[in-house]
Protein backbone atom coordinates (compact mmCIF):
# COMPACT_ATOMS: atom_id res chain seq x y z
CA UNK A 1 0.00 0.00 0.00
CA UNK A 2 1.40 3.43 -0.95
CA UNK A 3 1.79 6.26 1.51
CA UNK A 4 -1.56 7.83 2.40
CA UNK A 5 -0.34 11.29 3.42
CA UNK A 6 0.79 13.62 0.66
CA UNK A 7 2.01 17.20 0.93
CA UNK A 8 -1.39 18.34 2.20
CA UNK A 9 -3.03 15.45 4.02
CA UNK A 10 -4.85 12.53 2.42
CA UNK A 11 -6.64 13.22 -0.85
CA UNK A 12 -8.48 11.38 -3.62
CA UNK A 13 -11.77 10.90 -5.45
CA UNK A 14 -14.72 10.52 -3.09
CA UNK A 15 -15.95 6.95 -2.54
CA UNK A 16 -12.77 5.56 -4.10
CA UNK A 17 -9.77 4.51 -1.98
CA UNK A 18 -8.51 6.27 0.05
CA UNK A 19 -11.49 8.65 0.27
CA UNK A 20 -13.99 6.03 1.44
CA UNK A 21 -16.19 5.81 4.51
CA UNK A 22 -14.24 2.75 5.63
CA UNK A 23 -10.95 4.63 5.46
CA UNK A 24 -12.38 7.69 7.21
CA UNK A 25 -13.53 5.41 10.04
CA UNK A 26 -9.99 4.08 10.42
CA UNK A 27 -8.54 7.59 10.28
CA UNK A 28 -10.92 8.73 13.02
CA UNK A 29 -9.95 5.77 15.19
CA UNK A 30 -6.23 6.35 14.66
CA UNK A 31 -6.37 10.06 15.48
CA UNK A 32 -8.45 9.45 18.60
CA UNK A 33 -6.14 6.64 19.72
CA UNK A 34 -3.05 8.83 19.36
CA UNK A 35 -4.80 11.67 21.19
CA UNK A 36 -5.94 9.31 23.93
CA UNK A 37 -2.33 8.74 24.91
CA UNK A 38 -2.41 12.08 26.72
CA UNK A 39 -4.40 10.32 29.43
CA UNK A 40 -7.84 11.90 29.12
CA UNK A 41 -10.92 11.79 26.91
CA UNK A 42 -9.68 13.14 23.57
CA UNK A 43 -11.61 15.94 21.89
CA UNK A 44 -11.32 16.07 18.10
CA UNK A 45 -12.73 19.05 16.22
CA UNK A 46 -14.07 18.45 12.69
CA UNK A 47 -14.84 21.02 10.00
CA UNK A 48 -15.54 20.61 6.30
CA UNK A 49 -16.03 22.53 3.09
CA UNK A 50 -19.23 22.28 1.03
CA UNK A 51 -18.64 19.10 -1.00
CA UNK A 52 -21.41 16.54 -1.17
CA UNK A 53 -19.08 13.79 0.06
CA UNK A 54 -18.35 15.76 3.23
CA UNK A 55 -21.42 14.31 4.93
CA UNK A 56 -20.25 10.74 4.36
CA UNK A 57 -16.70 11.35 5.52
CA UNK A 58 -17.74 13.44 8.51
CA UNK A 59 -20.05 10.75 9.87
CA UNK A 60 -17.47 8.03 9.33
CA UNK A 61 -14.81 10.07 11.17
CA UNK A 62 -17.21 10.64 14.06
CA UNK A 63 -17.90 6.91 14.30
CA UNK A 64 -14.20 6.16 14.43
CA UNK A 65 -13.49 8.81 17.03
CA UNK A 66 -16.36 7.79 19.31
CA UNK A 67 -15.49 4.08 19.05
CA UNK A 68 -12.03 4.92 20.36
CA UNK A 69 -13.37 6.84 23.34
CA UNK A 70 -13.05 10.33 21.87
CA UNK A 71 -15.52 13.18 21.64
CA UNK A 72 -16.15 14.81 18.26
CA UNK A 73 -16.75 18.57 18.08
CA UNK A 74 -18.59 19.39 14.85
CA UNK A 75 -18.37 22.93 13.46
CA UNK A 76 -19.94 22.25 10.04
CA UNK A 77 -18.83 24.22 6.97
CA UNK A 78 -15.63 25.97 8.00
CA UNK A 79 -12.43 27.08 6.33
CA UNK A 80 -9.21 25.16 6.86
CA UNK A 81 -7.63 28.05 8.82
CA UNK A 82 -10.88 28.37 10.74
CA UNK A 83 -10.49 24.79 11.94
CA UNK A 84 -6.88 25.49 12.93
CA UNK A 85 -8.00 28.47 15.03
CA UNK A 86 -10.96 26.67 16.61
CA UNK A 87 -8.82 23.67 17.52
CA UNK A 88 -6.67 25.94 19.67
CA UNK A 89 -9.55 28.10 20.90
CA UNK A 90 -11.56 25.10 22.10
CA UNK A 91 -8.47 23.33 23.47
CA UNK A 92 -9.15 20.30 21.33
CA UNK A 93 -6.50 17.60 21.00
CA UNK A 94 -6.61 17.71 17.21
CA UNK A 95 -8.51 19.31 14.35
CA UNK A 96 -9.64 17.60 11.15
CA UNK A 97 -10.55 19.35 7.90
CA UNK A 98 -12.56 17.51 5.25
CA UNK A 99 -11.66 19.29 2.02
CA UNK A 100 -9.81 18.99 -1.28
CA UNK A 101 -9.06 22.72 -1.39
CA UNK A 102 -9.23 24.05 -4.99
CA UNK A 103 -9.94 20.65 -6.57
CA UNK A 104 -13.33 19.86 -8.23
CA UNK A 105 -16.25 18.63 -6.14
CA UNK A 106 -15.74 14.91 -6.81
CA UNK A 107 -12.41 15.02 -4.97
CA UNK A 108 -12.09 15.24 -1.23
CA UNK A 109 -9.40 15.08 1.39
CA UNK A 110 -8.60 14.88 5.08
CA UNK A 111 -5.96 17.01 6.74
CA UNK A 112 -5.10 17.19 10.40
CA UNK A 113 -4.02 19.96 12.76
CA UNK A 114 -2.28 19.41 16.08
CA UNK A 115 -3.63 20.91 19.30
CA UNK A 116 -1.45 24.02 18.77
CA UNK A 117 -2.99 24.79 15.38
CA UNK A 118 -0.11 23.64 13.18
CA UNK A 119 -0.28 20.93 10.55
CA UNK A 120 1.16 17.63 11.72
CA UNK A 121 4.87 16.94 11.24
CA UNK A 122 5.90 13.93 9.16
CA UNK A 123 6.71 11.83 12.24
CA UNK A 124 3.19 12.19 13.66
CA UNK A 125 1.62 11.50 10.26
CA UNK A 126 3.72 8.33 10.03
CA UNK A 127 2.51 7.23 13.47
CA UNK A 128 -1.13 7.75 12.47
CA UNK A 129 -0.60 6.00 9.14
CA UNK A 130 0.88 2.94 10.87
CA UNK A 131 -2.24 2.70 13.02
CA UNK A 132 -4.52 3.14 10.00
CA UNK A 133 -2.75 0.25 8.27
CA UNK A 134 -3.01 -2.10 11.26
CA UNK A 135 -4.79 -5.33 10.34
CA UNK A 136 -6.98 -5.17 13.43
CA UNK A 137 -7.22 -1.50 14.40
CA UNK A 138 -10.71 -2.15 15.81
CA UNK A 139 -9.13 -4.26 18.56
CA UNK A 140 -7.93 -1.03 20.18
CA UNK A 141 -11.40 0.44 20.65
CA UNK A 142 -12.82 1.05 24.11
CA UNK A 143 -15.49 -0.76 26.11
CA UNK A 144 -19.12 0.36 25.62
CA UNK A 145 -19.18 2.48 28.79
CA UNK A 146 -16.16 4.48 27.59
CA UNK A 147 -17.37 5.40 24.09
CA UNK A 148 -17.35 9.07 23.12
CA UNK A 149 -20.01 11.56 22.10
CA UNK A 150 -20.52 14.06 19.27
CA UNK A 151 -21.32 17.71 19.89
CA UNK A 152 -22.43 20.42 17.46
CA UNK A 153 -20.63 23.75 18.11
CA UNK A 154 -23.20 26.35 17.13
CA UNK A 155 -21.12 29.50 17.66
CA UNK A 156 -18.04 28.39 15.72
CA UNK A 157 -18.49 30.89 12.89
CA UNK A 158 -18.91 33.82 15.28
CA UNK A 159 -15.78 32.86 17.20
CA UNK A 160 -13.77 32.73 14.00
CA UNK A 161 -15.07 36.08 12.73
CA UNK A 162 -13.94 37.78 15.96
CA UNK A 163 -10.50 36.21 15.49
CA UNK A 164 -10.31 37.43 11.89
CA UNK A 165 -11.29 40.99 12.74
CA UNK A 166 -8.50 41.18 15.32
CA UNK A 167 -5.97 40.77 12.49
CA UNK A 168 -7.08 44.12 11.02
CA UNK A 169 -5.77 47.30 12.68
CA UNK A 170 -8.17 48.65 15.28
CA UNK A 171 -7.75 52.24 14.07
CA UNK A 172 -8.71 51.39 10.47
CA UNK A 173 -12.20 50.96 9.08
CA UNK A 174 -13.50 49.66 5.76
CA UNK A 175 -16.30 52.22 5.69
CA UNK A 176 -16.66 53.74 2.24
CA UNK A 177 -14.99 50.78 0.53
CA UNK A 178 -16.79 48.58 -1.97
CA UNK A 179 -15.41 45.04 -2.03
CA UNK A 180 -16.40 42.15 -4.30
CA UNK A 181 -15.90 38.64 -2.89
CA UNK A 182 -15.84 35.37 -4.85
CA UNK A 183 -16.50 32.67 -2.27
CA UNK A 184 -16.06 29.78 -4.71
CA UNK A 185 -19.27 28.15 -3.43
CA UNK A 186 -16.97 26.88 -0.71
CA UNK A 187 -16.19 27.19 2.97
CA UNK A 188 -15.96 31.02 2.98
CA UNK A 189 -19.49 31.54 1.65
CA UNK A 190 -20.80 32.92 4.93
CA UNK A 191 -17.82 33.80 7.08
CA UNK A 192 -16.05 36.04 4.51
CA UNK A 193 -18.98 38.36 3.65
CA UNK A 194 -19.89 38.69 7.32
CA UNK A 195 -16.32 39.57 8.32
CA UNK A 196 -15.92 42.35 5.76
CA UNK A 197 -19.43 43.66 6.45
CA UNK A 198 -18.73 43.87 10.19
CA UNK A 199 -15.59 45.89 9.42
CA UNK A 200 -17.74 48.44 7.59
CA UNK A 201 -17.36 47.55 3.92
CA UNK A 202 -20.05 47.45 1.27
CA UNK A 203 -19.83 43.82 0.19
CA UNK A 204 -20.89 42.33 -3.13
CA UNK A 205 -20.75 38.54 -2.91
CA UNK A 206 -20.38 36.09 -5.80
CA UNK A 207 -20.63 32.29 -5.79
CA UNK A 208 -22.05 32.00 -2.27
CA UNK A 209 -24.74 29.38 -2.94
CA UNK A 210 -23.09 25.96 -2.53
CA UNK A 211 -25.11 22.92 -3.55
CA UNK A 212 -22.49 20.24 -2.87
CA UNK A 213 -21.41 20.00 -6.49
CA UNK A 214 -20.56 23.56 -7.57
CA UNK A 215 -17.55 24.22 -5.33
CA UNK A 216 -14.71 25.77 -7.40
CA UNK A 217 -16.76 25.38 -10.59
CA UNK A 218 -15.83 28.23 -12.95
CA UNK A 219 -15.06 30.44 -9.97
CA UNK A 220 -12.72 30.98 -7.05
CA UNK A 221 -8.99 31.60 -6.83
CA UNK A 222 -8.26 29.36 -9.81
CA UNK A 223 -10.67 31.20 -12.13
CA UNK A 224 -11.06 34.87 -11.11
CA UNK A 225 -12.34 36.11 -14.48
CA UNK A 226 -15.91 36.69 -13.31
CA UNK A 227 -14.64 38.47 -10.20
CA UNK A 228 -12.47 40.79 -12.31
CA UNK A 229 -15.46 41.65 -14.51
CA UNK A 230 -17.69 42.38 -11.51
CA UNK A 231 -15.09 44.60 -9.82
CA UNK A 232 -14.99 46.86 -12.88
CA UNK A 233 -18.75 46.68 -13.46
CA UNK A 234 -19.53 47.69 -9.87
CA UNK A 235 -16.69 50.25 -9.66
CA UNK A 236 -15.39 48.46 -6.60
CA UNK A 237 -12.13 49.31 -4.85
CA UNK A 238 -10.91 45.71 -4.82
CA UNK A 239 -11.96 42.09 -5.25
CA UNK A 240 -10.88 38.85 -3.58
CA UNK A 241 -11.36 35.28 -4.78
CA UNK A 242 -10.99 32.43 -2.28
CA UNK A 243 -10.50 28.73 -2.96
CA UNK A 244 -12.80 25.98 -1.73
CA UNK A 245 -11.37 25.70 1.78
CA UNK A 246 -10.45 29.37 2.19
CA UNK A 247 -6.73 29.05 2.84
CA UNK A 248 -5.68 31.02 -0.25
CA UNK A 249 -6.80 34.18 -1.99
CA UNK A 250 -6.28 35.96 -5.29
CA UNK A 251 -6.68 39.75 -5.35
CA UNK A 252 -8.08 41.88 -8.18
CA UNK A 253 -7.37 45.62 -8.35
CA UNK A 254 -9.88 48.38 -9.16
CA UNK A 255 -9.10 48.08 -12.88
CA UNK A 256 -9.89 44.38 -13.00
CA UNK A 257 -6.23 43.33 -13.12
CA UNK A 258 -5.50 40.04 -11.36
CA UNK A 259 -2.52 40.11 -8.99
CA UNK A 260 -0.31 37.10 -8.46
CA UNK A 261 0.31 35.73 -5.00
CA UNK A 262 3.91 36.93 -5.28
CA UNK A 263 2.72 40.50 -5.91
CA UNK A 264 0.55 40.33 -2.79
CA UNK A 265 3.51 39.02 -0.78
CA UNK A 266 5.75 41.81 -2.08
CA UNK A 267 3.36 44.68 -1.38
CA UNK A 268 2.43 43.36 2.06
CA UNK A 269 6.10 42.80 2.95
CA UNK A 270 6.90 46.38 1.90
CA UNK A 271 4.25 47.79 4.25
CA UNK A 272 5.31 45.42 7.03
CA UNK A 273 8.86 46.76 6.61
CA UNK A 274 7.57 50.32 7.13
CA UNK A 275 5.42 49.27 10.08
CA UNK A 276 8.32 47.43 11.72
CA UNK A 277 6.72 43.97 11.58
CA UNK A 278 8.84 42.36 8.84
CA UNK A 279 10.89 40.18 11.15
CA UNK A 280 14.50 39.51 10.13
CA UNK A 281 13.72 41.49 6.91
CA UNK A 282 12.90 38.04 5.54
CA UNK A 283 10.26 36.58 3.26
CA UNK A 284 9.95 32.82 2.75
CA UNK A 285 8.80 31.76 -0.72
CA UNK A 286 8.99 28.60 -2.83
CA UNK A 287 10.91 27.53 -5.90
CA UNK A 288 7.77 28.34 -7.94
CA UNK A 289 7.89 32.03 -7.04
CA UNK A 290 8.52 34.52 -9.82
CA UNK A 291 12.02 35.94 -10.29
CA UNK A 292 10.48 39.36 -9.79
CA UNK A 293 9.69 38.71 -6.13
CA UNK A 294 13.30 38.50 -5.04
CA UNK A 295 14.22 41.56 -7.10
CA UNK A 296 11.34 43.52 -5.59
CA UNK A 297 12.31 42.64 -2.04
CA UNK A 298 15.86 43.87 -2.62
CA UNK A 299 14.55 47.37 -3.38
CA UNK A 300 13.48 47.86 0.23
CA UNK A 301 16.19 45.86 1.96
CA UNK A 302 14.47 42.52 2.35
CA UNK A 303 15.59 39.07 1.25
CA UNK A 304 13.93 35.77 0.44
CA UNK A 305 14.55 32.09 1.08
CA UNK A 306 12.96 29.56 -1.30
CA UNK A 307 11.64 26.20 -0.10
CA UNK A 308 10.12 23.26 -1.93
CA UNK A 309 6.49 23.67 -2.97
CA UNK A 310 3.94 23.26 -0.18
CA UNK A 311 2.74 25.58 2.56
CA UNK A 312 3.98 23.18 5.26
CA UNK A 313 7.55 23.63 4.01
CA UNK A 314 7.13 27.40 3.90
CA UNK A 315 5.84 27.35 7.47
CA UNK A 316 8.67 25.13 8.70
CA UNK A 317 11.24 27.53 7.27
CA UNK A 318 9.40 30.56 8.68
CA UNK A 319 9.46 29.07 12.16
CA UNK A 320 13.09 28.00 11.84
CA UNK A 321 14.28 31.38 10.56
CA UNK A 322 11.92 33.62 12.55
CA UNK A 323 10.11 35.09 9.54
CA UNK A 324 6.69 36.75 9.82
CA UNK A 325 5.50 36.37 6.22
CA UNK A 326 5.84 33.64 3.62
CA UNK A 327 3.83 32.00 0.93
CA UNK A 328 3.27 30.72 -2.55
CA UNK A 329 2.50 32.41 -5.86
CA UNK A 330 -0.81 30.50 -5.84
CA UNK A 331 -2.10 32.89 -3.18
CA UNK A 332 -1.42 30.71 -0.14
CA UNK A 333 0.18 33.24 2.22
CA UNK A 334 1.08 32.84 5.88
CA UNK A 335 1.14 35.81 8.24
CA UNK A 336 2.64 34.11 11.25
CA UNK A 337 1.96 37.03 13.60
CA UNK A 338 -1.75 36.45 13.01
CA UNK A 339 -2.19 32.72 12.38
CA UNK A 340 -0.45 29.34 12.35
CA UNK A 341 -1.45 28.58 8.76
CA UNK A 342 -2.38 30.29 5.50
CA UNK A 343 -5.72 32.11 5.73
CA UNK A 344 -7.26 33.69 2.64
CA UNK A 345 -9.42 36.10 4.63
CA UNK A 346 -6.51 37.28 6.79
CA UNK A 347 -4.42 37.72 3.64
CA UNK A 348 -7.18 39.85 2.10
CA UNK A 349 -7.33 41.94 5.27
CA UNK A 350 -3.57 42.51 5.12
CA UNK A 351 -3.92 43.76 1.53
CA UNK A 352 -6.58 46.19 2.76
CA UNK A 353 -4.28 47.18 5.62
CA UNK A 354 -1.59 48.03 3.04
CA UNK A 355 -4.06 50.07 0.96
CA UNK A 356 -5.17 52.00 4.05
CA UNK A 357 -1.63 52.56 5.32
CA UNK A 358 -0.32 53.83 1.98
CA UNK A 359 -3.61 55.53 1.05
CA UNK A 360 -3.21 54.21 -2.48
CA UNK A 361 -5.29 51.99 -4.77
CA UNK A 362 -4.20 48.40 -5.19
CA UNK A 363 -3.07 49.03 -8.77
CA UNK A 364 -0.42 51.44 -7.49
CA UNK A 365 0.77 49.12 -4.73
CA UNK A 366 1.11 46.24 -7.19
CA UNK A 367 3.72 48.17 -9.17
CA UNK A 368 6.27 47.36 -6.50
CA UNK A 369 6.94 44.09 -8.32
CA UNK A 370 7.52 43.39 -11.99
CA UNK A 371 6.10 40.00 -12.95
CA UNK A 372 8.45 38.27 -15.35
CA UNK A 373 6.85 36.15 -18.13
CA UNK A 374 6.01 32.76 -16.68
CA UNK A 375 4.26 29.80 -18.22
CA UNK A 376 2.89 26.83 -16.28
CA UNK A 377 1.57 23.69 -17.97
CA UNK A 378 0.04 20.82 -16.00
CA UNK A 379 0.21 17.37 -17.60
CA UNK A 380 -1.81 14.39 -16.39
CA UNK A 381 0.59 11.44 -16.03
CA UNK A 382 0.12 7.70 -15.69
CA UNK A 383 3.06 7.32 -13.27
CA UNK A 384 5.65 9.42 -11.44
CA UNK A 385 9.12 8.03 -12.22
CA UNK A 386 12.27 10.01 -11.42
CA UNK A 387 12.39 12.54 -14.26
CA UNK A 388 16.19 12.47 -14.38
CA UNK A 389 16.07 8.77 -15.34
CA UNK A 390 14.09 9.43 -18.54
CA UNK A 391 16.62 10.49 -21.23
CA UNK A 392 14.15 12.32 -23.46
CA UNK A 393 12.87 14.49 -20.59
CA UNK A 394 16.29 15.16 -19.07
CA UNK A 395 17.68 16.16 -22.48
CA UNK A 396 14.93 18.65 -23.38
CA UNK A 397 15.16 20.28 -19.94
CA UNK A 398 18.93 20.71 -20.32
CA UNK A 399 18.48 22.16 -23.81
CA UNK A 400 15.94 24.74 -22.65
CA UNK A 401 18.01 25.72 -19.60
CA UNK A 402 21.03 26.28 -21.85
CA UNK A 403 19.02 28.44 -24.25
CA UNK A 404 17.58 30.62 -21.48
CA UNK A 405 20.83 31.01 -19.59
CA UNK A 406 20.59 33.67 -16.87
CA UNK A 407 17.53 35.26 -18.45
CA UNK A 408 15.15 32.57 -17.25
CA UNK A 409 14.72 29.30 -15.43
CA UNK A 410 12.99 25.92 -15.65
CA UNK A 411 11.22 23.98 -12.92
CA UNK A 412 9.66 20.57 -13.59
CA UNK A 413 8.04 18.73 -10.68
CA UNK A 414 5.23 16.35 -9.80
CA UNK A 415 2.17 17.57 -7.95
CA UNK A 416 2.06 16.42 -4.35
CA UNK A 417 -1.74 16.10 -4.37
CA UNK A 418 -2.66 15.05 -7.92
CA UNK A 419 -1.47 12.59 -10.60
CA UNK A 420 0.11 15.43 -12.49
CA UNK A 421 3.46 16.82 -13.64
CA UNK A 422 3.92 20.60 -13.58
CA UNK A 423 6.23 22.37 -16.04
CA UNK A 424 7.09 25.96 -15.19
CA UNK A 425 9.31 28.17 -17.34
CA UNK A 426 10.29 31.83 -16.86
CA UNK A 427 11.92 33.72 -19.69
CA UNK A 428 12.68 37.12 -21.19
CA UNK A 429 9.57 37.27 -23.39
CA UNK A 430 6.08 35.78 -23.50
CA UNK A 431 6.75 34.11 -26.86
CA UNK A 432 10.02 32.45 -25.85
CA UNK A 433 8.65 31.39 -22.46
CA UNK A 434 5.56 29.81 -24.05
CA UNK A 435 7.67 28.00 -26.67
CA UNK A 436 10.15 26.59 -24.17
CA UNK A 437 7.46 25.43 -21.77
CA UNK A 438 5.49 23.75 -24.56
CA UNK A 439 8.59 21.87 -25.80
CA UNK A 440 9.16 20.30 -22.40
CA UNK A 441 5.46 19.58 -21.82
CA UNK A 442 5.12 17.83 -25.18
CA UNK A 443 8.00 15.45 -24.40
CA UNK A 444 6.55 14.65 -20.96
CA UNK A 445 3.15 13.96 -22.54
CA UNK A 446 4.73 11.60 -25.07
CA UNK A 447 6.74 9.66 -22.48
CA UNK A 448 4.60 9.41 -19.32
CA UNK A 449 1.35 11.19 -20.17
Amino acid sequence: MGRLFGTDGIRGVANIHPMTAEMALRIGRAIAYVSRQRGHTPRILIGKDTRLSGYMLENALVSGICSMGGDALLVGPMTTPGVAFLTVSMRADAGIVISASHNPFQDNGIKIFSRNGFKLPDAKENEIEELINMDDLSSLHVEPHSMGKAYRIDDARGRYIVFLKKSFPQDYSLEGMKIVLDCSNGATYRVAPETFFELGAEVITLFDAPDGKNINKDCGSQQPQVLAHEVVKNRAHVGFAFDGDGDRVIAVDENGEVLTGDQVIALCAAVMKKQGTLKKNLVVSTVMSNIGLGLSLKTFGAKTIATRVGDRYVLEEMVAKGASIGGEDSGHIIFLDHHTTGDGIISALQVLNAMKYEDKPLSELAKIMKVYPQKLINIDVTSKPDLSTIPEIATVIQEVEKELGKSGRVLVRYSGTQQMCRVMVEGPSEKETESCCRRIADIITQTIG
